[in-house]
């Protein structure tokens, strides 16, 4: 018997005889990775080309006077010269026309018997003008009415807000340019002027006899001019309706007459042909999940006249605070640039206002008064109609470096621009 030695306790007896399979292909891998690659790049075009894009847009935006920025290199150390007027320098962590003659309108009409919807309109229509408000990126459009044979007309002010020219289409198809004679935005009532022949001036009815459940009907532009003249009707939903518009509560008339953008201004009438408000807005029909349909709101008549005899004899309406500044929201380019603090950048200051007379200056910011944050004119006037003439606030600016406050007494508006 032969002798054999015992296998090492590694050995299994089994031997390999190296790899049976082919390597694996990395095709997928490498395919997966190219398109990647595609990919990424193709982003990064697209980011360059909108790059390129926005500074355009940005550089021409830098062109136009009305945000010229001026920023100095190093902080000014604050004079205490008269042109600090009240500034007092704080620590940034504490930021937060011509003589118009007296006008005034008849006494408001009653209801003396009423009429068929075609009397109504053949009535009404030759009041009722388009508005053309021409501004600096493009237009808006939306109807008016005709108050006095020598050419007012009352229509919202969002309709003519920031309009540099402003235009009125008569029924009768004649073009005419019209003079703004004054605003009222805590109303959103304006009032214009047109020189033209043969004007019908609409009747005014009295609001304040409107019952729930009257019928009305609605005469304007809904969705612009190519629809000018639509006549809508609807009765009164309800009347003395509060409703919030841009932070201000106002009281208003409800109706379901169909009203659409282009319908504000125009004129609510009544079954007798007179006009009882002016369309001033709608809830609309998507609002929410369900839609919303018939719920249009216009300033009641009464307060229609008031404002406007106001405006047209005195240029403002008696009470509306001012705080004598104008300004416009600062881009995020502007403020990541320039290095500067949210707000609005003050583009006007009203020589000898109370802002004035306290130091305020074109290119300064405003930051916030009376704590709350301001961002826009739209802002400052929000936050304007909690106030009333001659109550103080404390504002906060910001000016090449340095943030200031200091107190300031709302003026009346109209008496202090005059």
């Amino acid at each position: 018997m032969s002798k054999y030695e015992e296998p090492a306790p590694w050995d299994d007896g089994e031997y390999g005889t190296g790899r049976t399979r082919p390597p694996k292909s990395h095709s997928g891998v490498i395919a997966i990775l190219l398109i990647a690659v595609i990919f990424l790049t193709g982003t990064i075009t697209l980011l360059g080309f909108m790059n390129i894009k926005m500074f355009q847009q940005l550089h021409q935006k830098e062109q136009e006077p009305a945000l010229s920025i001026c920023i100095n290199s190093e902080p000014e150390e604050l004079s205490n010269g008269a042109n600090s007027g009240g500034l007092v320098q704080i620590d940034a962590n504490q930021a937060v026309a011509a003589t118009v003659p007296a006008v005034q309108f008849p006494p408001l009409a009653t209801e003396t018997g009423g009429l068929t919807l075609q009397e109504i309109y053949v009535k009404c229509i030759p009041s009722v003008v388009s508005i053309t408000s021409e501004y600096r990126n493009g237009k808006s459009t939306g109807t008016g009415v005709i108050l006095t044979g020598d050419g007012y007309i009352v229509t919202n002010d969002h309709v003519i807000e920031n309009g540099e020219r402003i235009t009125v289409q008569l029924t009768d198809d004649r073009i005419c340019a019209a003079r703004l004679v004054g605003t009222d935005k805590a109303s959103d009532l304006a009032v214009l002027q047109i020189s033209a022949e043969g004007l019908t001036s609409a009747e005014l009815g009295d609001s304040d006899a409107l019952r729930v459940g009257d019928s009305v009907v609605a005469i304007g532009d809904p969705l612009g001019v190519e629809y000018r003249g639509t006549m809508t009707d609807g009765i009164v939903s309800a009347i003395n309706r509060n409703v919030n518009v841009n932070g201000r509560s106002m009281n208003l008339i409800q109706t379901n007459a169909a009203l659409n953008s282009g319908n504000s201004g125009g004129p609510l009438i009544n079954s007798c042909g007179q006009v009882i408000g002016i369309n001033t807005m709608k809830i609309g029909a998507f609002t929410n999940s369900a839609g919303v349909e018939g719920l249009g709101f216009a300033i009641p008549s009464t307060m229609v006249k008031d404002i406007v005899e106001q405006i047209i004899t005195q240029g403002y309406v008696s009470g509306r605070p001012w705080l004598g500044i104008t300004g416009e929201s600062i881009s995020l380019f502007y403020q990541r640039y320039y290095r500067l603090p949210s707000g609005m950048y003050i583009a006007d200051v009203a020589a000898n206002s109370n802002a004035a007379k306290a130091g305020l200056q074109v290119g300064d910011i405003l930051i916030s008064v009376d704590g709350t944050k301001v961002y826009s004119q739209t802002d400052l006037d929000t936050l304007l109609y909690h106030y009333s003439a001659g109550d103080t606030v404390t504002i906060i600016i910001y000016r090449g470096g340095y943030t200031m406050q200091t107190d300031i007494v709302l003026e009346e508006a109209g008496t202090a621009q005059s």
